[in-house]
């Protein structure tokens, strides 16, 4: 077996519960005639050991044969899922559904046309009611294909009826597809341009939005095409930085489940991810009120229908109450408060629990250093930020990179490392001109910290003084307003100029716009 094979099916008993690890060892057990089942002994083994070690499986196993353990491990992985999906069956629709379909071509296979008919009609049934538009075309090709070869007594008219039931489906499956395609373009675009930088950059996007953008009404599409269709335009203002609209299209999104409740279990990665969506709109809106009232509804989620049925769920539940969690005290400024957060995350991360990408954990940290900040420990910041800063290929999240070595820069200025800071800059100035179009704000701040060395330290309430100043220029340019969401630069400047702290200075400019309490001030 080639080694990312094998590295595949380390991972996936690494993923197994203690539960599925049970099932499996019984499933196998019911399943097999022989006491000496040598695949399950190969289970045993790579479920003791954290790494793939050949040659001690060799020896420890010694009925495993070298040449064998190829197929074995190949075996091994195909058992593993086919005992996966027997567990989970009671908790996937369509997978009870394509096992109905399964059944009736059993049936069909045995000549028992009568009882396949029924079988992929309470299949069809059931997937109207879930919206699973695709498998419901193919039970009725399915069926299509038994009518049309044998002489069942189904109804008079039936050819007519599933002919039109047929372009019906295949109609609703062009739209849903169509706005389904738009998205997964938009978020391959994203990734690419990323958010628009200049008008160049916005009108670009911008023509592309809207010459692929399919001519459809709302109200006549289905539960997907719908959903897809807010997914698409929350991509769009995203990208444009629009927030206000792409709050819009994110609360239609979520209260596409608020008219179908029952979806919210079935279909919980779309409900969390329009939750999600419905979030951050709102942090890029300072809408502290709707965050609290939303982030509440994502909590909720976890009490009311758990989180055992999926590993997914669990990681994506647990990745968008962090997320959210910590932007909560970035909106209040209680910082320190934020920071009883991060023990857990930080446990998650390193035990890989709900194997989350490097980019997602590369956020963290820098979200982990922000709070630290935020709260005075320069010291503990630094060590996230380097978390960051000394990853081996950062070819990813340049923004972030970006950040990190500047709010590197001002928390060993803080520290009072001044020949560190000045070494240092030379090595973020050598970063950030390979960055194409820096943001203005970002020029602003590192032309400052490259003048503070020299800079007199009778001068320097002034110069900070200066600087916000010039930075709050910026702040109502919609292409230069979104560094401020990655760094609170300005209540830095404020409490540099006013002798407090910047927790301080953040949860008196939050009680102001939220009339809201502050909580934990640092001074």
């Amino acid at each position: 077996m080639p080694k990312q094979k094998t590295d595949d099916l380390l991972a996936l008993i690494k993923s197994l519960t203690r539960a599925e690890k049970r099932h499996f060892r019984l499933f196998v057990r019911r399943n097999q005639a022989s006491d000496d089942i040598l695949f399950l002994k190969l289970f045993d083994f790579m479920d003791k050991h954290k790494a793939y070690d050949e040659s001690q499986i060799l020896k420890k196993i010694p009925a495993i044969k070298k040449r064998q353990l190829s197929n074995l491990k190949a075996h091994l992985y195909k058992q593993l899922l086919v005992s996966l999906r027997l567990l989970n069956a009671n908790h996937n629709e369509d997978i009870q559904l394509r096992e109905m379909v399964d059944y009736a071509r059993v049936l069909y296979d045995k000549g028992l046309y009568r009882q396949a008919l029924d079988m992929l009609a309470k299949a069809k049934e059931r997937a109207y009611e879930c919206r699973l538009m695709t498998l419901a075309m193919e039970i009725v090709e399915f069926e299509k294909l038994i009518e049309g070869q044998y002489i069942t007594r189904s109804i008079e008219g039936r050819a007519e009826a599933l002919t039109a039931e047929a372009l019906q489906l295949s109609e609703r499956l062009n739209h849903t597809n169509q706005f389904s395609n738009l998205s997964l373009q938009l978020y391959g675009l994203y990734l690419k341009v990323g958010y628009v930088r200049n008008e160049k950059d916005y009108f670009y996007v911008r023509e592309f939005f809207q010459s692929n953008l399919p001519k459809a009404d709302y109200q006549e599409l289905d539960f997907f095409g719908k959903l897809y269709f807010c997914q698409s335009h929350v991509w769009y203002y995203h990208m444009t930085q629009e927030f206000a609209l792409c709050y819009r299209y994110a609360q239609k999104w979520v209260d596409l489940f608020t008219e179908h409740p029952d979806y919210r279990s079935i279909y919980a990665p779309l409900y969390l991810k329009g939750l999600h969506n419905l979030l951050n709109s709102l942090f890029n809106t300072l809408q502290y009120n709707r965050f609290g009232e939303a982030l509440k509804e994502l909590r909720a989620f976890k009490d009311k229908y758990g989180l055992s049925q999926s590993k997914n769920i669990e990681g994506l539940y647990y990745l968008y109450h962090y997320i959210h969690s910590i932007k909560q005290h970035f909106l209040t400024g209680t910082f320190s408060k934020g920071l009883e957060l991060v023990p857990d995350l930080m446990k998650a991360i390193e035990e890989d629990r709900y194997n989350w990408d490097e980019r997602r954990e590369m956020v963290f940290y820098y979200r982990i250093a922000c709070l630290y900040f935020g709260s005075g420990d320069n010291d503990k910041a630094i060590d996230y930020l380097n978390l960051i800063i000394n990853q081996k290929n950062p070819d990813y999240r340049a923004d972030i990179q970006c950040f990190a070595r500047i709010l590197n820069l001002i928390a060993h200025y803080e520290l009072g490392n001044a020949q560190l800071v000045e070494y240092q800059v030379k090595s973020v100035y050598r970063f950030l001109s390979k960055m194409e179009e820096l943001h203005a704000v970002q020029k602003e701040i590192f032309r400052f910290i490259r003048r503070v060395p020299r800079i007199m330290e009778e001068d320097l309430k002034e110069e900070f003084s200066n600087l916000r100043d010039r930075l709050l220029k910026h702040e109502s340019d919609p292409y230069e307003r979104r560094p401020f969401l990655y760094l609170d630069i300005i209540s830095w400047l404020e409490a540099k100029v006013s002798d407090r702290t910047v927790e301080a200075v953040a949860q008196e400019k939050a009680q102001a716009r939220y009339a809201i309490e502050p909580e934990g001030q640092g001074g």
